[in-house]
Parts: structure tokens; sequence; C-alpha cells
């Protein structure tokens, strides 16, 4: 961009509720800037913005999230061009024993009237008025397998095509971008391409992949009504129980799957992740779209 580079990164507005309390929102002093503000950080190489949000929240606070919701983003001037901040609301899992630091020497849960007197910048003042009015929802993932082996190299079953060495980077890319939701229900086509794209993942948090026939090319060329009966059956079952889920598909199937979550339909490159937000009736409140950075 003329002027200057954009910088891209990542924070998030992590809320808690403790018994008998008011909602309280996590703060951190930097000493640097002597300031008051949000936890974020920049990207790491190849890192999918969410991830990032997770890594500093945790890197800075040692809270360790989950993100619930996208709010907004903000810009402003750097010394070498402008910086690019994508926030999300999230909710602490776990926490980790806090060590200040030349970046972070202070942290504090505060009130929400309170937070909003001690913060320094507008700007996230009104990220965080905006995260304490966003309604209760439930991440569900789609995913376009990672890059497989062309057609043309490969003389096995269509089926049992291999992801290629990209494609296996990039599975193992989506381990952290999965992990930032807390997915914990994984479903895919039973092609192997696909139920490879998401096993890092599996192996990782010790979860099993459920394959389905139904979402492969060949089941879903000859039944797309198939297609729309068992995504009506996940979306349901992932907004009444409120787990997050993923789902991972071919670039044939995913206009099918992207029709029944009421989104338009639009080219995913390989491992490309739509996250759609679930309302508890299992309505789509609000999307997100991730390229793979590798």
């Amino acid at each position: 961009m003329a002027g200057g580079r954009l910088v891209e990164a990542a924070g998030a507005i992590v809320l808690r509720r403790p018994p008998g309390k008011q909602v309280q929102v996590l703060l951190i002093h930097r000493p640097s800037y002597n300031d008051w503000s949000l936890p974020k950080g920049k990207l790491d190489p190849d890192e999918y913005l969410p991830a990032a949000a997770v890594r500093e929240t945790v890197e800075e606070t040692a809270a360790v999230i989950r993100l619930v919701h996208p709010v907004d983003r903000i810009e402003y001037p750097i010394p070498t061009g402008t910086k690019r901040v994508a926030y999300w609301l999230g909710v602490m899992t776990a926490e980790k024993r806090f060590k200040p630091n030349s970046e972070v020497d202070r942290r504090t849960w505060l009130t929400v009237p309170s937070a909003l007197r001690r913060m320094t910048y507008a700007d996230e003042r009104d990220l965080l008025q905006q995260a304490v009015t966003l309604p209760q929802t439930t991440p569900l993932l789609i995913v376009r397998h990672g890059k497989a082996m062309d057609r043309k190299h490969w003389s096995g079953k269509d089926q049992l095509r291999q992801l290629s060495s990209r494609g296996r980077k990039q599975s193992k890319q989506l381990i952290p971008l999965l992990d930032a939701y807390g997915v914990r229900d994984l479903d895919s086509s039973s092609s192997l391409r696909c139920t490879s794209t998401l096993t890092p993942y599996a192996k990782a948090q010790r979860l099993d992949v459920q394959g389905w026939a139904t979402l492969s090319e060949e089941k879903a060329k000859e039944s797309p009504e198939g297609v729309r009966k068992l995504m009506k059956r996940l979306i349901g079952e992932t907004a009444a129980s409120g787990v997050p889920r993923a789902i991972c598909g071919h670039r044939p199937v995913l206009p099918l799957m992207l029709e029944v979550l009421g989104v338009p339909n639009r080219p995913m490159l390989t491992a490309t992740v739509l996250v759609a937000h679930l309302s508890p009736e299992g309505e789509t409140v609000s999307v997100e779209w991730h390229k793979p950075r590798v």
C-alpha cells in the first residue's frame, strides 16, 4: 500500500462472569507505552488470524481461550505503515501462571464500566461495547480439504487420492485454527484427501473423524438431496449441543453445504475455512472466511 506496508495482527476481548458478580474483561498494561489495552499481536509466518488471537492472548495474559464470535477490525498508523487488528470475543478455558515481563507487566480483570474508564484507546472501548452485546452462538467450520495429488498423477481409486506435500503442510496449519474455536466434533467426506485434512487435529486432540460417503464427490453427484439432509442434521446437532464442529468437503460439494447454511457460494482455495456462527435455533448469525497462508 502507498506510504508503507500493512501489518496484520489479531487480538481478543476475553470475558468472564464470576459467580454472583458482573461480567469482567481482561486488560493488559504495557510499560513501554504506559497504556491499558486488549491483548493482541502480530501474526507468525503461515498463521491464520484466529490462531494468532489465541496465541497472543495466552502469551500476554496466561489465559488460554477459545473464540466464540468475531468482533470488528481496527486500523491505526505505525512508523512503517498501518497496522490492522482483527478481534474476537473469547472465553477463558484454562489459566497458566502469569509472569510479568518487559512487554506486559500487569494484567487485570475489571467490570465493563471500570474497564471502559481504564482503557487508553477509544477504538478498543468501542470493541468492548460491541462484544458485550453479541448473541450466543456456536461455531461450525466448513473446511475445503488440503491440496491433493493431481488426478493425472494418481492411478488408483479417486476416493483414495492422497494429499500432496503442500496439502499435508496445510492440514498441520489447520491444527491451531480449529483449536482456536474449540472444535470437538469432526465430520468429513469419506474420501481420503478429506479425512486426512482433519487427521492431524484429530490426533492432537485425541478425537475421531466421522467419515460420510454422502459428502464424497461421487455420492453428492448422485444425491445432492442427501447432502442437504445430512448438513441439516449436523447443523441442528451443533446448534443444540453448543459443541463446535468442523466438516471437511470437496470443491464441487461445498456449494450444497453452504446453501444449507444460507451462505452465498464463493470459490474456496484448498484449506480455506468458513466459520459460520449458529444461533441456538441453527440459524447462521455471522460468517468468517480464512484463507491458508501456505
